[in-house]
């Protein structure tokens, strides 16, 4: 009976883990040189679609509410890096993220409107 909240909290990593998604080694090289993607102007971006992507495929790591968890807290994201900065990361990955996770004006909502986050 003991082992049973080791076990519980070895499951949640294992899930939050898994959430994140993993690297994809067969995904096609990419052809920008790892160049961020031109700057849109912060706020030009649909906020609720913005939300919904973060929610289904970020907050399993950077918590529901931007404040961290397997991954660093986002809630301030926008003071600490330019939104071309997020783009890149979310595009192309940091540490234990895989990139991909967002693409195309899907990622470059997501980055607006975490670039909007002071």
């Amino acid at each position: 009976m003991k082992k049973l909240p080791s076990i519980f909290a070895a499951a949640v990593l294992v899930f939050a883990l898994s959430a994140c998604g993993g690297g994809n080694q067969d995904s096609q090289p990419s052809d920008n040189n790892n160049q961020p993607a031109a700057e849109a102007p912060a706020g030009n971006y649909d906020a609720a679609t913005a939300e919904a992507a973060f929610k289904n495929k970020c907050a399993s790591c950077h918590g529901q509410n931007l404040e961290g968890a397997v991954g660093p807290k986002l809630s301030d994201i926008g003071s600490r890096l330019s939104q071309d900065e997020i783009l890149n990361v979310i595009e192309n990955g940091k540490n234990t993220m895989p990139g991909g996770l967002a693409k195309g004006e899907e990622a470059q909502a997501l980055a607006a409107w975490l670039a909007d986050k002071k």
